[in-house]
């Protein structure tokens, strides 16, 4: 068929999210299941990058992100029972539905994790991210966090300028971050946008 793969794809996978309350670290799927393109996701603003999660100090396509992105600052989270102080607490603040006044920008070099974001229906959309998978996360956009069933992710955290990590837990539509995101990613009711079936 000659058709492109996109090499993203074997370390970010996306798909609908099932309504049923079992464990958050499953993959809850939809029957059937349904995916989501990465082109899918770059439409509610949240882009990707396939890296060298081995090379990371001398990636030169990480350090050239970094520097059009103006992401100066960086640290490292690995989240898992023995190395996060609260385990049990911090997965579960993690897991509330929240936004930030910035991008959420993370870089898995080890592991894997579940990054679930609403798409323009509200519906819950699962962003798998496995090592070598890197997410932005806009400013604005509803999410939470959850490891999988290998309870271990270690990720890269990037920011521009002075990190501040604070959630603000939904609702919180007040937001500048929440207006600008609706207004730059969402399409208006009745404005001439196709509506996209497949979306």
């Amino acid at each position: 068929m000659g058709s492109f793969k996109d090499d993203r794809e074997e370390v970010i996978q996306a798909w609908y999210m099932d309504d049923s309350d079992e464990d958050q670290r499953l993959p809850h799927h939809r029957n059937p299941k349904e995916f989501v393109s990465l082109d899918q996701l770059a439409k509610l603003g949240v882009i990707s990058w396939r890296l060298d999660a081995d090379n990371y100090e001398t990636d030169e396509e990480l350090k050239k992100i970094r520097e059009e992105r103006g992401y100066s600052y960086m640290d490292f989270c690995e989240v898992c029972p023995e190395k996060l102080p609260n385990y049990e607490e911090k997965i579960k603040n993690f897991f509330e539905e929240h936004l930030h006044t910035d991008e959420e920008i993370r870089y898995c070099v080890a592991g894997s994790g579940y990054f679930d974001v609403r798409d323009h229906n509200d519906s819950w959309i699962r962003v798998w991210v496995k090592k070598g998978g890197m997410i932005v996360l806009p400013a604005g956009i509803y999410h939470r966090f959850t490891l999988d069933s290998n309870n271990y992710i270690k990720a890269m955290r990037l920011f521009v300028g002075d990190p501040i990590w604070t959630p603000f837990n939904r609702p919180h539509d007040h937001l500048p971050a929440r207006k600008e995101y609706l207004e730059t990613f969402v399409p208006k009711e009745g404005a001439n946008h196709a509506v996209d079936a497949a979306a």
